[in-house]
């Protein structure tokens, strides 16, 4: 028995007529009723499945004329250069200076994700955290994460130029001196300054009470110092018996 062959052309003959085409159009065109076949010549062209519409869509990258955040719509149908919903997601919220909340994300890929950011926290490819009663969808990274929450601080009170001055200082230390500065601060506001500084740089506040503790006992290591008695023991010269 002869096996029917269909070539690729014939999509590309599809999508020259229509940027957007659906599975059964994708069947139609190379004249098979088989999923599998009409997906194996898909296949060796660089197309795109609809992030929205439960994917049932189909466009070729060459067509798409993806924005700066790399999505495309065509009419009511939804693209992303980075893939499906959950890849999108978690794409622009690691990307984005300062988290989403989700009304933010939503706003931008014009479909419902409430649900893909909540899976995404639950497989730790995002983090959030509490802002104003609202979830802060950031970065799973944790450098990454903290100045996405300052930054969004800053956002949050911009009538406070000295707290924005505050939080970009802050951005721009490494990890012991965002600590000790953090708890400096902290003895500077007084009573509840643990709390505040926690909120305003997106610490623990178990974090702002250690630095500002080793701020107290002068427990402070300075960098590239090391401490009294550390590093290799000393080791004597032994002289050749006369």
């Amino acid at each position: 028995m002869k096996t029917v062959r269909f070539s690729a052309e014939r999509l590309l003959a599809l999508f020259q007529q229509t940027p957007v085409a659906t599975l059964a159009q994708l069947k139609t065109a190379p004249g098979t009723d088989v999923d599998l076949t009409a997906f194996r010549k898909l296949s060796a062209l660089p197309y795109r499945t609809s992030y929205s519409h439960r994917g049932a869509y189909y466009t070729l990258d060459t067509l798409a004329h993806y924005n700066s955040l790399g999505l495309w719509s065509y009419r009511d149908i939804h693209f992303s250069r980075h893939g499906t919903l959950l890849d999108t997601a978690a794409r622009l919220v690691t990307n984005a200076p300062a988290g989403y909340f989700t009304a933010e994300l939503e706003a931008l890929v014009q479909v419902a994700a409430k649900d893909a950011l909540r899976q995404l926290v639950q497989r730790g490819r995002l983090d959030r955290r509490e802002c104003q009663a609202r979830y802060l969808y950031c970065a799973v990274e944790r450098e990454r994460r903290q100045q996405q929450w300052a930054a969004r601080q800053a956002q949050q009170h911009p009538e406070d130029d000295l707290a924005a001055a505050l939080v970009l200082f802050y951005s721009l230390l490494d990890e012991q001196q965002r600590r000790l500065y953090a708890g400096l601060e902290s003895l500077e506001w007084g009573h509840g300054g643990d709390q505040r500084m926690a909120q305003l740089f997106g610490l623990d506040v178990d974090t702002v009470a250690r630095g500002r503790v080793e701020l107290l006992s002068g427990q402070v290591l300075r960098q590239g110092v090391r401490r009294a008695g550390a590093g290799r023991p000393r080791v004597e010269k032994k002289h050749p018996k006369s």
